[in-house]
């Protein structure tokens, strides 16, 4: 009897969650399917990372950065609208303005530190590396180019999702991830050839980076409430999520011979980092609304409705990094890039995939909980926090999955 109530608690989770399921599903799989292009720009991009040496250690955390800002964004709006403040206007003043000028401010801040940071990073760690001026012109110049579309992107979700009924928590943060992937990568390439012409690189450097530091003092003095706010609380975090990811590209340029000698593992990972970075703001932005919203409290082990979220992301990951690492082979076949094989690569993705997945359950929750009992907003907190922890443990996962399938550096 006791089985057959289980049973059927276990069936009416499931009827309870098709919405959330399905929905999710499909964002997951659309954003999955737009970020092979992604990963194919970064496949074909191995003349320039041997040409200058250490931007892999930029990259990550250039991605990552576009996930952590605008995924926030997303978070924040889909609480607004389950709160009923998300309006769509063209006012600066109101609470969907407010919100994306603080994104804005947020981009121009990060991006000059992560140029900074790859440069500092990579001398620590004595790698040869281009110019702290190549670094700052490539962050800031791909940055903007890959913000504008990410933010308009994320601004029209947004908008959707409001007028179609749909629970932007589930579908905002593989969308946004999956197009900042897109965009982001073909912008740092195309900002990467202003390294061609040294005088104009510096030139560009010192002034940009100049207008992001007005930025970000104007954002942090700002009279607007809500920008105020986003920038005070999301700076430090970000800035802390920056490091981490550029030690995770510090862990793929010392492993970068893998990832040359088979460019569908370079296909394979904005695709697999994008996917555990999307799952973890799912997560993240799913426990944030039940915390605003007193479904859950703040209390060290989950309750019922976190672990539904949990079991929802491990459903999840199980379906989706195995399409993850048989599309990265299906393209790297088409585009006649090298591979380790069909088998290992989907056996890669969806062994650091589940591996990642129960880092990311973990991060998210005390993210979420520890946040909202200091009285912070876990949606400026969640997403960046748990999208830069998965950047690097998702890259720890996928190099020492690759190591682990012994994978073999000779073509």
């Amino acid at each position: 009897m006791a089985l057959a109530r289980r049973a059927r608690g276990v069936l009416a989770f499931w009827r309870a969650e098709q919405r959330t399921l399905r929905q999710g599903f499909s964002a997951l799989l659309i954003s999955s399917f737009g970020d092979l292009f992604a990963g194919l720009t970064l496949g074909f991009m191995t003349g320039t990372l041997q040409r200058l040496p250490a931007l892999i250690v930029l990259i990550p955390a250039a991605i990552g950065m576009r996930g952590n800002i605008f995924g926030a964004l997303g978070s924040r709006l889909g609480t607004g609208i389950h709160a009923g403040l998300f309006q769509p206007s063209a006012d600066r003043r109101g609470f969907l303005g407010q919100n994306v000028t603080g994104a804005g401010v947020l981009t121009l801040t990060t991006s000059l530190f992560l140029g900074v940071a790859a440069w500092v990073v990579s001398g620590m760690l004595g790698l040869e590396s281009i110019s702290v001026w190549g670094f700052v012109a490539i962050s800031i110049l791909g940055g903007v180019l890959g913000s504008i579309v990410v933010g308009a992107a994320s601004v029209w979700i947004a908008v959707l999702s409001n007028r179609r009924s749909w629970d932007l928590d589930s579908v905002s943060a593989p969308l946004v991830t999956a197009i900042g992937d897109v965009a982001t990568l073909p912008a740092l390439w195309l900002a990467s050839l202003i390294v061609e012409v040294p005088n104009v690189m510096t030139v560009f450097a010192l002034l940009a980076g100049a207008a992001c530091i007005v930025a970000t003092v104007r954002g942090i003095r700002s009279k607007a409430p809500i920008v105020r706010r986003v920038v005070r609380e999301s700076v430090p975090v970000l800035l802390l999520a920056g490091t981490v990811d550029i030690f995770a590209g510090t862990i793929v340029e010392t492993r970068l011979e893998h990832f040359l000698a088979f460019p569908a593992l370079l296909i394979l990972m904005p695709l697999f980092l994008q996917n555990t970075n999307a799952l973890s703001g799912i997560l993240s932005a799913r426990l944030a609304s039940k915390l605003h919203m007193g479904v859950i409290g703040p209390r060290p082990v989950p309750e019922g409705p976190a672990w539904v979220d949990i079991a929802i992301n491990f459903t999840f990951a199980a379906v989706v990094f195995t399409i993850v690492g048989a599309g990265a082979q299906m393209m790297s076949v088409v585009t006649g890039r090298a591979s380790p094989g069909a088998f290992e690569m989907v056996a890669i993705s969806l062994t650091a995939g589940l591996l990642a997945t129960v880092i990311s359950s973990v991060v998210a929750y005390l993210t979420a909980i520890a946040t909202f009992r200091f009285g912070l907003d876990p949606d400026n907190y969640g997403i960046p926090i748990s999208s830069s922890v998965m950047d690097l443990a998702g890259t720890v996962c996928l190099v020492a999955v690759i190591l682990a399938f012994g994978v073999n550096t000779h073509v």
